[in-house]
């Protein structure tokens, strides 16, 4: 199996049969493949070079991937990513950031996220597409990024655990909106910071929900309706958090990344001061992981993570700006570096904070 491994996909925690060998990791300068094997992870082979991607996804129905491009479409690949196919017939805002499938129906559905923040599915493997006005039909004059275009986007994609016609769009910066018809209307979640990152419920108890953002973590126990900031700017466990991942056999297992401040600091101070922390308890409370391989308040951003379970195996594998992939296979007990000297893992322009020589 391989798995996806990229800043705006969809599907980032997974099961499977036996731990996955193979990894595509979306780089600021095409998909780069990843694969183990005796002497650990090497890099084996890029396809797409000359394109931002953000995000990567794939039907597990078809088996059919498909690629977000940073003002550059979406693509899709019949053969695991070794060659693509440009497949966005329909999506006239290609600035591609996020990317979902689910089923709906019992048939595959895609899910793209777009800046400015805009919506659109496909029923037919990406073939053609056609917009979910609802959307883009609630914008304020709030939905405002501070970075130059200055336009919000649409970040992350996610589903009700039960029912994917229960539709979330996370809008940096705009805030938190559901559907409850696959897309065709929309409401506002209001109760936290409208900088939000990403949704995430806990699949043992869909009341209990999750939002990253730009004034830390954020938990709801009852379905929405009320809110706490578990964690915010100034915290040890950073105040900027972004990926977070949950096991599957035990949700209540959860590992967050974060930066200390916002993407402006990175730039000022040359430091993410990134940290990955863990909690046992639903999200409760939380730890800095000190762990072997792993530095506490590293450089770069974590900008992608995915985490896989297998058997008694947790795989993680969280892809920074500087073009690393850390990964652990014991659920983030331990870590070590994958792989180095990739182009840079980034959402947008992250990752001019770090280098000045992002297509290496």
């Amino acid at each position: 199996m391989t798995i996806g491994v990229s800043h705006g996909g969809g599907s980032n925690i997974l099961t499977a049969g036996a731990p996955s060998d193979e990894a595509l990791v979306g780089t600021v300068n095409g998909v780069v493949r990843i694969v183990r094997g005796a002497a650990g992870w090497t890099e084996t082979e890029r396809t797409l070079e000359g394109n931002h991607i953000h995000a990567l996804v794939q039907d597990p129905k078809s088996g059919v991937w498909f690629c977000g491009v940073e003002h550059g479409g979406i693509y899709a690949s019949e053969d695991d990513g070794h060659t693509w196919e440009k497949r966005d017939v329909g999506v006239t805002a290609q600035d591609i950031y996020s990317l979902s499938v689910a089923e709906v129906n019992g048939a595959t559905r895609v899910f793209a996220g777009t800046e400015p923040a805009h919506l659109y599915v496909s029923d037919d493997l990406g073939l053609t597409w056609s917009e979910k006005p609802a959307l883009h039909a609630q914008e304020t004059g709030e939905w405002r990024f501070p970075a130059p275009p200055h336009v919000a986007h649409l970040k992350h994609i996610s589903f009700h655990p039960d029912d994917t016609g229960v539709v979330y769009a996370s809008i940096e910066q705009g805030g938190l909106y559901r559907s409850d018809d696959g897309g065709d209307s929309f409401t506002e979640i209001p109760g936290m910071y409208n900088d939000v990152h990403r949704l995430v419920s806990n699949p043992a108890d869909p009341n209990r929900m999750f939002v990253t953002g730009g004034m830390g973590l954020w938990l709801s126990r009852d379905y929405g309706s009320t809110w706490d900031n578990v964690f915010s700017r100034g915290s040890e466990y950073g105040g900027y958090p972004d990926q977070l991942v949950y096991k599957p056999s035990d949700p209540s297992y959860m590992l967050i990344t974060a930066g200390q401040e916002s993407p402006g600091a990175w730039n000022r101070n040359g430091t993410a001061e990134t940290r990955i922390s863990r909690s046992r308890d639903a999200g409760e409370t939380w730890e800095v992981l000190q762990a072997p391989g792993l530095t506490d308040k590293f450089v770069p951003s974590v900008e992608a993570m995915t985490l896989e379970e297998a058997g008694g195996t947790v795989q993680v594998f969280a892809a920074t700006s500087h073009g690393e992939v850390l990964w652990s296979e014991d659920g983030g007990e331990s870590w070590q570096k994958a792989v180095s000297g990739l182009p840079p893992v980034s959402k947008g322009g992250h990752y001019h904070a770090f280098t000045s020589d992002p297509r290496r």
